[in-house]
């Protein structure tokens, strides 16, 4: 018995690895994201796999952090909103420079456009794109500053460099540094530079889309059939690397982004819950009270409409989410005589649902929502005061009227 929960856990765990997902990304950075159109390399990864990658991209040849903070284009971009990442990626050389040169012109305007991206994407999560060192080291500044003389001394600074800034913005780490550096020691064969030994030839963007693919989608990609142009015994290769120095250690890259943990408490009083949120490391939160109605407060009160046991469901920071129940046991006179006004009936519903309220109740909008809250929008007929259920599958749900003495609630059964 127990091996065979052992082998159903292990095929559930493949089956979950392997649901679809849709991801939106916007790609902040130079050529070394432009060339080979790096967002599309990861678009056709996805694919691959069946996923869905919403992407743009403003890279400009030689942009720096600190253009980008005054960019029109980047700027709009980054108001659009609603991204799940914003990656960003320095001016190829400015991070392994001297420190006192990176702290006045790298790290400030990483910490702005960071901030930018939070106010217009709360939910986002910021990905430092760590780039790699040239293949024979910075040649134009060795004499000026000779740890970056050699690819390894570089490299090593960049790493660090990213790194910091990750810890700085409590931001996600996109390591492709990290993985050309494997494929370096470990298949010297794949050639990862162009020919000026700066950018990427297309065995290098390729390493960074899976990269990016791993860290965005949180999966191998080795699930992906995308190989671009490789060969696939190159292709294959090169997802290995990144699983290896990657995927297998996703916690690893993402160490420095808080653990989102919702949870709140509730006090009832009469119909009146009032709630208090105890999440952790979240400022954006989801309510649904379990009767159709939501908030987007920290610490939220509703009056309910109906006495009953109802699921209250809290998402914080787009990410986590906890469901409690909440028992209602009894109304205020005033609510229990406003929700009395309006009857319906049948009960249970099976074609037509038939309203019953006297001259004093306007209807102005109204709507459905099944028991997870899932917001169902209906045609009303006011002169027939009716509204047909008869597409809607068998259950109970919740019909949410305004009206011009207030909000009422009542439950349906559909059969």
């Amino acid at each position: 018995m127990r091996k065979l929960l052992l082998l159903c856990n292990f095929f559930c765990a493949l089956s979950l690895g392997a649901q679809a997902k849709t991801v939106r990304a916007l790609f902040i950075g130079n050529s070394y994201t432009a060339v080979n159109d790096l967002p599309n390399l990861v678009n056709k990864l996805a694919l691959g796999s069946q996923d869905v990658l919403t992407y743009a991209a403003s890279s400009p040849g030689g942009y720096t952090f600190q253009q980008h903070f005054t960019n029109t284009a980047t700027l709009n971009l980054i108001n659009q909103g609603n991204w799940d990442y914003v990656v960003l990626q320095e001016q190829s050389q400015l991070p392994s420079f001297p420190d006192g040169q990176v702290t006045s012109s790298v790290y400030p305007y990483a910490k702005k456009l960071d901030s930018l991206i939070h106010i217009h994407s709360p939910c986002a999560k910021t990905v430092f794109y760590v780039t790699w060192g040239r293949k024979n080291g910075d040649a134009g500044n060795c004499s000026n500053f000779p740890p970056v003389c050699t690819y390894a001394g570089m490299d090593s600074l960049l790493q660090l460099r990213y790194t910091n800034m990750a810890q700085q913005n409590a931001a996600v780490l996109s390591p492709v540094a990290m993985v050309w550096r494997r494929l370096r020691n470990s298949a010297p064969g794949i050639n990862l530079y162009d020919a000026d030994e700066s950018h990427p030839s297309m065995h290098g963007s390729f390493a960074a889309a899976c990269t990016f693919y791993a860290i965005m989608f949180q999966k191998s990609p080795q699930l992906s059939t995308y190989n671009a142009t490789l060969s696939t015994a190159d292709a294959q290769l090169i997802k290995t690397a990144v699983v290896t120095t990657v995927y297998d250690s996703l916690v690893y890259w993402n160490r420095f982004v808080p653990a989102v943990s919702a949870d709140f408490t509730v006090a009832v009083s009469g119909a009146t819950a009032t709630f208090t949120n105890t999440s952790l490391h979240a400022s954006v939160y989801d309510w649904n009270f379990g009767d159709g109605q939501t908030a987007q407060t920290l610490n939220p009160q509703h009056t309910y409409a109906a006495t009953g046991t109802y699921s209250v469901r809290l998402i914080a920071q787009c990410t986590d989410t906890i469901v409690k129940t909440v028992e209602i046991g009894s109304l205020s006179i005033r609510d229990q005589e406003k929700n009395n006004k309006v009857q319906v009936y049948p009960v249970p519903a099976q074609e037509q649902l038939y309203l019953n309220y006297g001259s004093d109740i306007r209807i102005t909008s109204m709507y459905m929502t099944d028991m997870t809250g899932k917001k169902i929008l209906k045609s009303f007929n006011p002169a027939l005061k009716s509204l047909s259920v008869k597409e809607l599958a068998t259950g109970t749900y919740w019909l949410c009227l305004s009206t011009n003495q207030g909000m009422i609630t009542k439950k349906i059964i559909v059969r």
